[in-house]
């Protein structure tokens, strides 16, 4: 695939959840397209040749959070454009026979340590217009598990 110019030079942009799946995809698709800085964050190592720096945290918690920012300042003095894809999610099971438990927490970790994140990375963001993307889904693991209850 040719990647064009697409303006991205000079940008520093973190992925969370950079080390497979989507999150790998787009951190090597920033990197291909000229940023500058291309920095992925997750608990688990990237296999193979990652197409970024790499950056181990547990966004579970605000010392996480905290500790990503620190070395965010720290590696390349704070981010253009933030990816907020980390996520997990629990043993699948069929919608309707999954406990409270499991449903709070999937919901703990793929809602709160975005917000934990933003609350570190974005205030630095503001002055430079920074982009913060939101995503969230875990539909391909699921598929198939939704069963009709009649």
């Amino acid at each position: 695939m040719t990647v064009v110019d697409e303006g991205l030079t000079g940008l520093r942009v973190l992925v969370t959840g950079g080390s497979r799946g989507l999150g790998e995809a787009t951190a090597r698709r920033f990197a291909a397209a000229g940023a500058t800085a291309v920095l992925t964050a997750s608990r688990t190592a990237p296999p193979g040749d990652p197409p970024a720096t790499f950056i181990p945290v547990d966004l579970r918690s605000e010392k996480g959070a905290a500790d990503l920012g620190r070395r965010v300042l720290e590696s390349v003095g704070g981010i253009d454009v933030l990816v907020n894809n980390a996520g997990a999610s629990s043993a699948p099971v069929p919608t309707l026979q999954r406990s409270h438990a499991s449903c709070h927490g999937d919901l703990e970790m793929n809602l709160p340590s975005a917000v934990r994140i933003d609350r570190v990375l974005v205030p630095g963001m503001i002055e430079r217009v920074g982009v913060v993307v939101h995503v969230s889904s875990i539909a391909s693991r699921l598929t198939g598990l939704i069963e009709n209850p009649q």
